[in-house]
């Protein structure tokens, strides 16, 4: 996110060039966000007023790989109390085998290559 306007009262305006994300921003004695457009809720953003030189490369580095400046970070696969309980009691076996293999196949979904072989 970057400043794009400063408003009457103090308060700075930044926006997301990538989603289109607007906040207000109030600063102290009376600190406050507003949210003038949602843009993309599911992505992270950061505040940068002035890249670095190691941010200018970083955002060099990612254009000329192709990987843009937001992606999507698929989530690990949700552990319900069976699994917890089985991981907390060092149970083996087939139920241990398929959260093991849950978890590999979302290591491999995100490009996680697991023990030096393929990760699913």
């Amino acid at each position: 996110m970057r400043p794009t306007a400063r408003l009457a009262d103090g308060a700075d305006e930044w926006s997301c060039p990538t989603c289109g994300r607007r906040i207000v921003l109030r600063r102290p004695p009376d600190p406050g966000i507003t949210v003038l457009d949602a843009g993309d809720e599911s992505a992270v953003h950061i505040g940068i007023t002035e890249p670095t030189a190691a941010e200018r490369a970083a955002a060099e580095a990612a254009e000329r790989y192709g990987l843009g400046p937001v992606q999507e970070i698929p989530r690990p696969p949700a552990r319900g109390p069976a699994d917890a309980r089985e991981a907390q009691e060092g149970a083996a076996g087939r139920e241990a085998a398929a959260v093991d293999a849950r978890d590999r196949a979302w290591l491999a979904e995100i490009g996680i290559d697991w023990e030096g072989g393929a990760a699913a």
